[in-house]
This record gives structure tokens, sequence and C-alpha cells, in this order.
């Protein structure tokens, strides 16, 4: 089995699997990946087993406001959340790290412990509304197909 999905027995303290979403601001593209991680995690009761990481070379000082207003349209509320630097550390500690189109060169691949993805998404900062949901629902299918993959590769305890 790869490293990048070693299974722990769910009496561990460490989760099955833990992800990172990291962007250069984590402004936009990490931040709704990070939150559809969560609301897909919830959905499937699976809060033990996964750990969601999300951060940026080069945080800015807040969420995008065209992707607060995407998000919002489904309930999904970023404009509380506050972008935020990834650390080696983090990444160290981390299965998988998804990037999300943007040069993430700051932080040094040969430091993730596990497998990168970089699912090369536009950028949504100055784009209209249209586009932002576009990139919205594409990370959205996303997500839900990594939830089905990761979960898949997990035994159920028993």
């Amino acid at each position: 089995m790869p490293r990048a999905y070693r299974v722990v027995s769910h009496h561990s303290d460490r989760p099955d699997h833990r992800i990172a979403f990291v962007c250069v601001q984590n402004a936009g593209r990490s931040q709704m990946a990070a939150a559809f991680a969560r609301r897909e995690r919830d959905r499937r009761e699976a809060t033990d087993r996964i750990e969601i990481v999300t951060g940026g070379t080069r945080p800015a000082d807040r969420v995008h406001d065209v992707v607060v207003e995407a998000m919002r349209e489904l309930d999904v509320e970023l404009g509380d959340r506050t972008p935020r630097e990834v650390t080696p550390d983090e990444l160290r500690a981390v299965d998988l790290v998804v990037t999300m189109g943007c040069s993430a060169s700051n932080v040094c691949p040969a430091a993730w412990n596990g497998e990168n993805r970089d699912w090369g998404l536009d950028d949504p900062h100055g784009r209209p509304l249209a586009e932002v949901r576009e990139i919205r629902d594409e990370i959205a299918e996303r997500v839900d197909a990594l939830f089905d993959e990761l979960l898949s590769e997990t035994p159920s305890a028993g």
C-alpha cells in the first residue's frame, strides 16, 4: 500500500488520512477546498479518520470577497476565515498535499511526507462571480472524488 494511503487502526489517536490544501495566498481555492473537505468529512462521519489542513506560502489578509460570495450561495461561510501560512512541520505531518494550480515553490516538496497532487485550477481572484462559481463547483467535485478514493481505502471500524 503506498505510503500516502497507510491505514491506522481506529483505536489510534492518529487519523487515517491527513490532507493539506495549499495555495499561495490561501484566500480562494485552498479555502474553498478545505471548506468542502470539512463538509464532506462531516457528511460521511469521518471526523476521526480525516484531518484537514489549509494554508498558503504568502497568505493574503482575508479571503477574496468573490469567493466568500460564491460559497455563501451554498451556505458555506468563509467570511470569518483568515488566510494563514502553512508550515513545513504541518506539511511533513500530512499524507497528501493538494496544491491548487499555483506555484507553491516556497514550500520545498522534499519536506512533504506523502503524495502531492496539483489540481491545476484557475485563480478566482478578480474574476466575475459566474467564473468563480465554475471554479467552486469543480473544487467541490474534486473534493467529493478525493473522499470517495480515501474512504474506499480505509476499512470500516469493526
